[in-house]
C-alpha cells in the first residue's frame, strides 16, 4: 500500500503565524540582504489606495521600488513567478503616487526579492528592473 502525500505535509510552515506575520519576516530579511548590498531602505509599507510597496530604497542616485515574495515551499510554483501583470500595475500605480509626494525626478527602478524559507536553508534572490 502506497502512502499518501498531502500539501500541507509538504509544507514547514508553522500553523501558527499569520500571513502579516510571515510576510514581515520576509520584508525584513529583505530589507536586510538589499542594505548590505548598499541600497538604503527608505521606507517600509508604503500604501496607495489597494496597492502597496513592500520596500522603498535608494541606490547609487536610483529609486527602487522593491516587491517582497516569501515562501516556505514551493508547492505552488517560484516566489517570482506570483507577480503577475495585475499586480506589477498595482505597484506602479502606487510609486506614480510616491514619486509625486517627493517630487522625485530622477530614475526609478522595479525589483523583485523572492525569499525561500524551508526552515533549513534561506535561499534569497533579488531580481532587478523586473517591470
Amino acid at each position: 500500500m502506497k502512502e499518501r502525500i498531502t500539501k500541507s505535509a509538504l509544507s514547514n510552515a508553522p500553523q501558527d503565524r499569520t500571513n502579516t506575520e510571515v510576510g514581515k519576516k520576509g520584508e525584513e530579511l529583505a530589507a536586510k540582504y538589499l542594505a548590505a548590498k548598499g541600497i538604503e531602505i527608505l521606507q517600509f509599507n508604503y500604501r496607495c489606495g489597494r496597492a502597496e510597496i513592500d520596500l522603498i530604497g535608494l541606490e547609487k542616485g536610483i529609486l527602487v521600488f522593491v516587491e517582497v515574495k516569501y515562501r516556505t515551499n514551493l508547492l505552488y510554483g517560484f516566489p517570482e513567478e506570483s507577480v503577475d501583470k495585475a499586480k506589477a500595475k498595482r505597484i506602479k500605480s502606487a510609486a506614480e503616487n510616491y514619486i509625486f509626494e517627493k517630487n522625485w525626478l530622477h530614475d526609478i527602478r522595479f525589483d523583485i526579492v523572492a525569499i525561500v524559507d524551508t526552515g533549513r536553508k534561506v535561499t534569497i534572490e533579488h531580481f532587478e528592473d523586473c517591470f
